[in-house]
């Protein structure tokens, strides 16, 4: 009885400066969004003025006719935007930012218990905050921060082993886009859950898809996206989209190249659910535009072995060095 105290009283404190060190980093990471998303809070441009009348619709404030689909699909973060008080744009770019905090801290996290050094794990966070496509994006009325911040606990779950939080998250992340619900399947199919409750939450996130369409937003005009070589040509004459392409390109991808053969065993499924879910974005790229987006959106994927490509030192090699 004595020895139990004395091992508690003596892991007590290291628990309690672990979890202040993570409060610290949740901290510092909610205030670095800030300082990135400010310059263009709650702006509308493109996909992002959809969004947003989707909203402003389940507000009252607007007519349905004034929906065009696919988006008002992607229905959870504008719902959840219209269902707060107060201004819907605010609540938006408000949510917006709540979901690249929390994205930051759970890549930190995971990177640190497939046992990186803290300043890799810190590191991971960063490179998700302090990018050009958050500095872009982010501030704008979009529901990738919401899908990101899905991928990123779906990831969490993955490298901890906790199940529960990536089938939650692979559920969540369907809610915001559609294109998610190929987490559940990776899962199912990769057996990291049981047959029946894979096909459960599978079922749950094709059941909300086929509710969204035919019962929630009946009668949106239908659209196609059709792969075409004119398109796809005129996509990479996009100097704009080209650019951008490029700024969430440049940093990234070259040091998940570069981390790619390095990385941690405990992150090695990240590289078949990079390239998994690298497919949607493809062939959005063949059917509609080019844009810095279809990158960003791999970044919960990516940056985990990004920064396997640093060195570390060889104190930090312990396992789970910040948990």
């Amino acid at each position: 009885m004595n020895h139990s105290s004395a091992a508690g009283a003596t892991a007590s404190p290291t628990s309690s400066w672990q979890a202040r060190q993570w409060i610290i980093v949740a901290i510092a990471f909610a205030a670095t969004a800030a300082l990135v998303m400010c310059w263009r809070w709650g702006g509308t441009i493109e996909d992002s003025l959809a969004y947003f009348n989707t909203a402003r619709y389940l507000r009252g404030e607007i007519a349905f006719d004034a929906l065009r689909a696919p988006f008002p699909y992607r229905l959870a973060m504008p719902a959840l935007a219209a269902l707060l008080p107060g201004d819907v744009r605010n609540n938006f770019a408000l949510l917006n930012w709540l979901a690249m905090s929390a994205a930051a801290l759970m890549l930190a996290v995971a990177a640190a218990r497939a046992g990186l050094s803290n300043a890799r794990a810190i590191g991971a966070g960063l490179l998700l905050l302090v990018s050009v496509p958050t500095f872009w994006y982010a501030p704008y009325l979009l529901t990738d921060p919401g899908s990101i911040c899905a991928r990123a606990a779906f990831v969490l779950g993955v490298v901890t082993g906790a199940p529960w939080l990536s089938l939650a998250a692979g559920l969540a992340g369907t809610a915001v886009r559609e294109e998610n619900i190929l987490l559940l399947a990776w899962l199912l199919a990769t057996r990291r859950t049981s047959v029946p409750t894979g096909i459960l939450f599978l079922a749950l996130a094709g059941a909300w898809l086929v509710a969204v369409r035919w019962w929630i937003l009946p009668g949106l005009p239908s659209y196609t996206w059709v792969p075409n070589i004119g398109t796809l040509l005129n996509a990479l004459q996009d100097k704009r989209g080209m650019l951008s392409l490029a700024a969430a390109s440049v940093i990234v991808l070259p040091l998940a190249a570069a981390g790619w053969r390095h990385c941690a065993p405990r992150l090695a499924p990240l590289k078949g659910l990079a390239i998994l879910m690298a497919l949607p974005p493809l062939y959005a790229t063949l059917s509609v535009r080019v844009e810095g987006r279809i990158v960003w959106d791999l970044y919960p994927f990516l940056l985990p072995i990004a920064v396997c490509a640093f060195p570390q030192a060889g104190a930090a090699r312990r396992h789970g060095a910040a948990l």
